[in-house]
């Protein structure tokens, strides 16, 4: 694996969490195994936490509760992802971030850790002047598309193993929507899907990185605070 820092942690970043952040594109499965193995080192004490960002060549994942006829069109892998959740899509132009960390140092909150990991990727749209929210019994990041209807411009998926995180988020910066035709995305199929790039925003993933990390001190903050009760935690894609 080749791995390109265009940007580094700022001061406020903990040094007890490593940042990486690859200029290129990396394979779902190679991936997954890093994370598997990581997530275990970290349960072990041997490793630091990490937060990846990152972008895959186009694949479907299936998490836990995916359906066989939810996948329409395999014109791409299909990789069983161990996450909760169903069929998601990632590729070119989307930003992905895995977010491996020990919320045995935290609140110890799965629904807060979701919760926070939301509000990040909330906040950070916010920064390139998208509204999105959080929609109750619909999974992921939504926003307002072209036409006003709702639509989902990111994705949130998370497995927890011994109160350590993995799997994260993506965000459409600009992919080629069409992709997603091929599955019933998260097992929604009357919302679209839409991108920073089709509300007439064009983010680069550097640019997308650099908001994320300034907003990383507060998101790592509000792990340490249990998730608001009436916070529901959603199975996730």
């Amino acid at each position: 694996m080749t791995l390109a820092a265009p940007l580094r942690a700022g001061p406020e970043w903990p040094e007890d969490i490593e940042l990486r952040i690859d200029g290129g594109q990396v394979g779902y499965r190679e991936a997954l195994a890093e994370m598997t193995a990581r997530n275990a080192a970290i349960g072990a004490g041997e490793a630091r936490e990490l937060v990846w960002l990152l972008e895959h060549p186009p694949v479907y994942t299936a998490g836990t509760s995916a359906a066989a006829a939810e996948l329409l069109d395999p014109r791409f892998e299909v990789v069983e992802a161990g996450r909760g959740g169903r069929y998601t899509y990632h590729g070119p132009g989307q930003r992905i971030g895995y977010v491996l960390l020990d919320l045995r140092k935290r609140a110890r909150d799965a629904r807060g850790f979701v919760h926070a990991l939301e509000g990040w990727v909330i906040r950070t749209l916010a920064d390139f002047g998208v509204e999105s929210f959080r929609s109750e019994g619909r999974i992921g990041i939504w926003t307002r598309d072209v036409d006003g209807r709702e639509a989902k411009i990111g994705a949130i998926g998370v497995r927890i193993r011994k109160w350590v995180t993995m799997h994260g988020f993506s965000v459409n910066l600009s992919p080629d929507l069409s992709h997603f035709a091929g599955i019933v995305p998260c097992g929604i199929n009357e919302f679209g899907v839409t991108s920073l790039e089709r509300l007439g925003h064009t983010v680069t993933a550097a640019q997308w990185d650099a908001a994320m990390l300034a907003h990383a001190p507060e998101f790592l903050a509000a792990l340490d605070r249990a998730c608001p009760p009436q916070t529901m935690l959603k199975e996730t894609t």
